[in-house]
């Protein structure tokens, strides 16, 4: 993940992060859509863990939208794709508890560890990087991100990639000592971000590498509401 970080938002997006013993099919094109959602209001996201945060439908119809209440004044709000498959439910399952993780990580000043658990790899070493910088920048987060048009976007062996939308525009930058918001003039627009993941014995997925586009990309141009 390479969202909410005071320093410069960008490296290139690898369309498909390849595991060991894949091979890369050609790209598919990131054309995310809010589909109608098919369950109920208050009912446990796919894949998720009960009691995990609070779910809604939009009126009218749209994505089924799930809160996780990640520390006071800090949510995460994740748009879920109707019906989607075991599979796609445990990947958007396990980014969204890595996600809160890394937020909870932050809000908590470190002391809180537990998003280690389903990152390996190239992504364990950029997580700790992200969640580090806020650290010693003495630096906090209040408010709301979103996640929004998740879509496995490829699928190789037991390796696939998930893309999704991360909007920050809700986020406020805090300093940690104080409380006191502090100016954050690179938050930006919204912003493609991908996870190369891998699924295991058992059907749990980890998360192996993460990469991310920004506008002016056309692939991050799909992220625009």
């Amino acid at each position: 993940m390479r969202a909410a970080t005071a320093p410069a938002l960008a490296f290139l997006l690898v369309v498909l992060v390849v595991l060991p013993g894949c091979a890369s099919p050609p790209a598919r094109p990131f054309t995310p859509a809010d589909l109608p959602a098919e369950t109920s209001a208050g009912q446990a996201s796919p894949g998720g863990t009960p009691g995990a945060g609070d779910d809604a439908s939009r009126p009218g119809g749209g994505p089924r939208t799930e809160t996780v209440r990640v520390a006071p004044g800090l949510r995460l709000v994740v748009e879920w794709p109707a019906a989607p498959d075991a599979d796609t439910a445990a990947m958007i399952g396990a980014f969204r508890d890595y996600f809160a993780g890394t937020l909870r990580a932050v809000a908590s000043g470190g002391d809180d560890t537990a998003y280690r658990r389903l990152v390996e790899g190239e992504a364990s070493r950029h997580a700790y990087s992200w969640v580090q910088e806020f650290l010693d920048e003495g630096r906090s987060l209040r408010g709301t991100m979103r996640l929004y048009a998740l879509n496995v976007s490829a699928v190789v062996g037991a390796g696939a990639q998930l893309d999704m939308c991360v909007d920050q525009a809700r986020l406020s930058l805090l300093d940690s000592a104080t409380g006191r918001e502090i100016t954050w003039g690179d938050k930006g627009e919204p912003f493609l971000q991908a996870a190369g993941m891998r699924r295991y014995d058992g059907g749990v997925w980890k998360i192996k590498a993460l990469r991310h586009a920004v506008l002016p990309s056309e692939r991050a141009k799909g992220c625009i509401r």
